[in-house]
């Protein structure tokens, strides 16, 4: 039995992309503001931590998700070491865009798996993008195509933001939202049987 700790369409894709089809879906609702002095990286870790938990916890109370594994996941966008938020208002977006704007970031994503014996284990994997240098014209369209709704940084690798990079350094599918070397590696060395749904994949 596989949970994943999110109710994000990215992350369920990503999963399923790897022949991994959960058998449930646990969002945590936390607060994901930083600590004071919290670095990037550790916020990812944390929250990625704090989430498969809770996820773990909500499966306890449900007898159908008995010795279930749990797979939660953190994104983290930063410049230096200021975090940029998950962009709710426009004016969020925008100035997150224009920061990205023609320079180098990081995102770090924390990915933790919860075994069934309650072991966690977890991951940090750091990427490095660089942006084009973005028009007004550009900030003004992708902000009327309202894809960084909720997107740590204002924006989505995935979708029309792609057009922005012109470098990245690290795990594609980290910057979507879930590494999956990372993610795959952990629940086979946990003990769970990560090619079981590969037969029936295509």
């Amino acid at each position: 039995m596989l949970v994943l700790a999110s109710a994000s369409p990215r992350r369920l894709a990503l999963l399923e992309q790897a022949g991994l089809k959960p058998d449930a879906l646990l969002p945590a609702d936390l607060d994901e503001t930083p600590r004071k002095s919290e670095r990037p990286r550790d916020l990812a870790r944390r929250l990625a931590r704090e989430k498969a938990e809770a996820a773990r916890e909500g499966a306890q109370a449900r007898t159908d998700l008995e010795g279930c594994y749990v797979v939660a996941a953190d994104t983290v966008v930063a410049v230096g070491r200021r975090i940029l938020p998950k962009a709710e208002i426009v004016d969020e977006a925008a100035a997150c865009l224009r920061l990205l704007s023609g320079r180098a970031h990081r995102v770090y994503t924390g990915v933790a798996v919860v075994t069934p014996s309650g072991t966690i284990r977890d991951r940090i994997v750091e990427t490095r993008l660089r942006f084009k240098r973005l028009s007004t014209e550009d900030i003004e369209h992708y902000l009327a195509s309202g894809e960084w709704r909720g997107k740590a940084g204002g924006y989505a690798v995935q979708g029309i933001a792609g057009s922005f990079v012109i470098k990245l350094v690290g795990s594609y599918t980290g910057v979507v939202g879930l590494p999956l070397y990372e993610t795959v590696s952990l629940l086979g060395g946990e003990g769970f049987p990560i090619r079981f749904g590969w037969m029936n994949a295509v």
